[in-house]
């Protein structure tokens, strides 16, 4: 399609969005009323908000999602859910899981109308990036959550990686599970750098977009390393495979000129 014919369709999809998100939220908001009562974990509420969410990859005619592995991630236990990160998009893709999870965004998506309304009312964890105090207040709240049940995802490369590797990680998803004894469930994304870049709101054509929910790393194989070691672990499990991910949806890179 012609630059000009995407840039109508972008405008177009952000509209529907933001019309959409009015009635969506409005709906989010009355299951919140009704089920906070006997949902202490919101799961209703998220369920819902995973529907929101996927509504934007099924409308999208031009991003072509396949999920592998949703099935590892488990419905009554909690667990830390880590993933790389490319785009905005991931989290609509995070989202077409429908599995349950509490995500780790950054503050300023909190001051984002209808998005951060909708992100408080599901309980989502909020983190200043770069501020100590806001790590350790992270970290306790989400120590609090999986105790009652819920699962935390986070992207520990904790900002939009668009390009051919993973970025450096953070070691806080780590401790988070050392510190609370439970697995380390791994997501690979690829494909959503494309479908909308860092760097920009139009939608730059067809993508494939694929999501791999690696096996779960449960905690006695990792209970005696350290946080560093750990990470350092996790980034090279998923760094492999991202490879792998990367190649299929790549072909052409790896062939010679």
């Amino acid at each position: 399609m012609k630059k000009a014919g995407l840039t109508i369709f972008t405008f177009l999809q952000w509209t529907f969005f933001l019309v959409s998100s009015i009635t969506f939220l409005a709906i989010g908001l009355a299951i919140w009323l009704i089920t906070r009562w006997f949902d202490k974990r919101l799961l209703i509420l998220h369920l819902w908000s995973s529907f929101w969410g996927a509504c934007y990859i099924w409308v999208n005619p031009f991003w072509r999602v396949r999920i592998s592995g949703r099935k590892k991630i488990p419905w009554n236990r909690p667990c830390v859910l880590v993933s790389n990160h490319q785009s905005m998009v991931d989290i609509l893709v995070l989202y077409s899981l429908f599995r349950p999870f509490k995500w780790v965004s950054k503050k300023e998506n909190y001051k984002i109308p209808i998005l951060g309304w909708q992100m408080r009312l599901n309980n989502y964890l909020e983190i200043d990036r770069g501020q100590k105090e806001s790590l350790v207040k992270l970290l306790k709240k989400a120590s609090r959550m999986i105790s009652v049940g819920c699962s935390i995802l986070l992207f520990p490369e904790g900002t939009r990686h668009s390009g051919g590797k993973l970025g450096r990680f953070r070691e806080g998803a780590f401790k988070m599970a050392l510190d609370n004894k439970v697995d380390i469930v791994p997501i690979v994304l690829d494909g959503t750098a494309r479908a909308l870049p860092k760097k920009g709101i139009v939608i730059t054509g067809f993508s494939n977009i694929r999501a791999r929910v690696l096996d779960p790393v449960p905690y006695q194989a990792f209970a005696e390393k350290s946080v560093k070691e750990l990470t350092m672990d996790i980034r090279e499990l998923m760094s492999a495979e991202y490879d792998k991910l990367h190649s299929e949806l790549n072909p052409t890179e790896l062939k010679p000129n």
